[in-house]
């Protein structure tokens, strides 16, 4: 079977296909969320409470989805998320993935918390790559980390600032993650899982095995071990404050990343950020936290139309990028739905991942009548009445 199969059309598919090739441990890795996953589900269930409003005797004879990101040109609306230890699930795997990026000519976006080195994912990929920050390791680290993304070629930086402690993710403390990552016989009942995925375990060992964090060089240790990584989060707070001195040393567009509240994005724009990313972290911190879309237009209307907004949570279909699009978002972050198709197959499962988001993408808009992204708005969409900011789209359907 190959990824262009009439088996794999949907994002769900390649999902699939991950949890057939990963270890249970690596497939819940990404797969998971925080707690009881109540904001997992909501994530995704929330577009299906969100209509569209079409207009009928359209033609439609090319879709355009192109759009400009903080001065970035990307073909189409769509980003790779910062997806942390992406090298478990296939080798080389953040350097494969900037690569498909490019190659769809859209932007990477590089988590600190990478398996490879900055400068070996910028030089992956054609296109545009950003670096995502975290001050793992302290200050001194973090600036290291910021002056090696910019002469490596990094166009902006994302600040995330909803990580100052790991979220209690169930699923990794039940596959044992911390047994694994400990050594010793307190891994002895977690290894069966890793053992019966053959493909997977050869795949790993070949590439290096269990890794540092190349990217975190903790002044007079050298690279951040990967077992110390919770302990290092809960030591790493980002503030409003900090972002004066990561400002003055990066010295080029900032985009800040977790905002879910009118009050966080009026924060933002006071700050000069270059842009604001809606984002609950995939689900994965705080358990019970709005759904990204539906958080989406009280940020946009906060921040003002001058101020790009971009989000990310539960993207798994073309049309879903539609809805983030219509109801305010510049363009959206995909972290899973890429994740899934690296898991499954690597670069090839990276790619057909882009490729089913952008073929939903041109459907949807050819049923819609619109011929540009950059038409957009909350004319083609209904919401429910509880949503923040309803009235406005209703206002604006009603106009239409």
């Amino acid at each position: 079977m190959t990824l262009a199969s009439p088996r794999v059309v949907t994002i769900d598919d390649l999902r699939s296909l991950a949890r057939r090739r990963l270890p249970r441990a690596v497939f819940d890795y990404i797969d998971g969320g925080a707690e009881r996953e109540v904001t997992l589900r909501e994530n995704c269930r929330v577009f299906d409470d969100v209509t569209f409003r079409p207009r009928q005797g359209v033609a439609v004879p090319h879709c355009d989805l192109a759009t400009t990101i903080v001065g970035t040109s990307i073909a189409l609306p769509i980003l790779l998320a910062p997806v942390g230890s992406s090298r478990l699930l296939y080798p080389r795997g953040e350097e494969v993935a900037a690569r498909e990026a490019g190659a769809a000519g859209t932007i990477y976006i590089l988590s600190t918390l990478s398996g490879c080195r900055l400068e070996d994912v910028k030089g992956a990929t054609r296109g545009t790559a950003w670096y995502q920050l975290y001050l793992v390791g302290g200050r001194d680290a973090a600036l290291a980390g910021i002056a090696r993304a910019k002469a490596a070629g990094y166009a902006a930086l994302v600040v995330t600032l909803d990580t100052p402690i790991a979220g209690l993710r169930v699923r990794d403390v039940r596959n044992g993650i911390k047994e694994v990552l400990s050594g010793g016989l307190a891994r002895l009942p977690y290894l069966p899982q890793f053992l019966i995925k053959p493909r997977w375990l050869l795949d790993f060992l070949s590439d290096g095995g269990l890794m540092q964090f190349p990217n975190v060089v903790i002044p007079g240790q050298g690279p951040l071990p990967y077992l110390d990584v919770a302990a290092a989060l809960q030591e790493t707070t980002v503030t409003w404050e900090d972002l004066g001195w990561i400002r003055a040393a990066w010295g080029g567009p900032v985009l800040i990343k977790g905002i879910l509240t009118a009050a966080d994005a009026r924060r933002a724009t006071a700050e000069a950020v270059d842009g604001i990313i809606v984002s609950n972290h995939g689900a994965r911190q705080l358990d019970g936290v709005s759904p990204a879309l539906r958080a989406l237009a009280e940020v946009v209307a906060a921040a003002g139309p001058r101020m790009p907004v971009l989000m990310d949570g539960g993207i798994r279909s073309g049309s879903d990028v539609i809805k983030a699009l219509c109801l305010g978002a510049r363009a959206v972050l995909v972290g899973r739905a890429y994740a899934y198709g690296l898991g499954a197959a690597g670069g090839a499962g990276v790619a057909r991942a882009l490729e089913i988001l952008r073929a939903d993408m041109v459907r949807t808009m050819t049923l819609l009548g619109c011929a540009t992204v950059k038409n957009l708005d909350g004319s083609y969409v209904d919401v429910p009445a509880d949503w923040p900011l309803r009235r406005q789209h209703n206002l604006a359907n009603v106009l239409a």
